[in-house]
């Protein structure tokens, strides 16, 4: 086997990891507890050891190693350090110079999360073939990520492609997970969508199935809009007109290629793609009309492409 790269993807409950080919062909992938208590203090250990026991299993030596991306969920300064990852009790983190340390390898890059997704789509994904995308991740919340010419736009604080958080709704009264109101995320995430629902329901006099649900999901709420059902399928045009104005805005400002949703929303499909797609070109200007809007097609393994990727570039 030629030289590999290791892509680790640090979530809140699991560490994802993987070992790749230098041509991006997937080696062997692996998951492993995140353990948090402590503040986080194991986590990079833990890592370091599974890829030192996988490596050895694989029959390679750690110096067939070229470097090992880190996907984190916080903002990165410099692709070393971790400013603050909630997820992880994580406060002012070296985690390049510890993983270094650790391993013995010189090669380690670090970015957040949602963007080496959008940089894993991008180069094996829902959005090979393009070098500049925006990837929009609809699940529990709303995760961004900018590629920029093949390159991730992280901007000064590692914080940029933070699209859930663009305002969308400045009349909103419930403040966000991120202290501001009307945010993308308040209406455009699984969680947002039926929020959304639920309030519309109230004042509703239409006859939907919606109103029988004990549990209600935006898996029911996209069903009955493809079943037919009239005021699902305002729901799902109110969570496209949201979408399109975000993705919109955002479009002005980077100019992409294409568009990329994943997450468990975009299990939608087509009639998630065609109404974000309308409402978008509503809010642009001519040059920024008519770009090509897809599904992300990795699903988890994005975090660990991703990370390689990171050091392949």
């Amino acid at each position: 086997m030629s030289r590999v790269c290791v892509g680790v993807d640090i979530g809140g409950t699991s560490v994802k990891i993987g070992i790749f080919t230098t041509e991006g062909i997937i080696q062997k992938k692996w998951e492993i507890p995140t353990r948090k208590e402590e503040s986080g203090i194991h986590i990079l250990e833990d890592v370091a050891l599974s890829i030192q026991h996988t490596v050895s299993e694989m029959k390679l030596g750690m110096e067939e190693i070229i470097g090992i991306g880190i996907g984190v969920p916080g903002p990165v300064v410099n692709e070393k350090k971790v400013i603050q990852c909630v997820n992880l009790g994580w406060e002012n983190v070296e985690v390049a110079d510890k993983m270094k340390e650790l391993t013995g390898i010189e090669n380690i890059k670090v970015a957040n999360d949602a963007n080496v997704a959008a940089l894993g789509e991008m180069w094996k994904g829902g959005g090979e073939g393009y070098k500049s995308i925006v990837m929009v991740t609809l699940g529990t919340g709303v995760g961004g990520g900018i590629i920029a010419d093949g390159k991730i736009l992280t901007g000064s604080n590692g914080a940029a492609g933070e699209i859930g958080h663009v305002t969308v709704n400045p009349s909103e009264t419930v403040v966000c997970n991120c202290d501001k109101r009307g945010c993308l995320e308040q209406y455009a995430s699984a969680t947002g969508i039926v929020r959304e629902t639920k309030k519309a329901l109230e004042h509703t006099d239409k006859d939907t199935v919606l109103k029988k649900a004990e549990h209600l999901s935006a898996k029911m709420i996209f069903d009955a809009a493809k079943a037919g059902d009239e005021f699902a399928k305002e729901m799902v045009e109110n969570l496209g007109y949201y979408l399109g104005l975000a993705l919109g805005t955002v479009a002005q400002v980077v100019d992409p290629e294409a568009f990329v949703i994943g997450g468990g929303v975009s299990r939608a499909g087509d009639i998630l793609i065609k109404t974000i797609e309308r409402y978008y070109d509503k809010y642009v200007m001519m040059a920024l009309k008519n770009k090509t809007f897809c599904l992300a097609t990795l699903g988890n393994d994005a975090g660990i492409y991703g990370s390689a990727k990171l050091i392949l570039d």
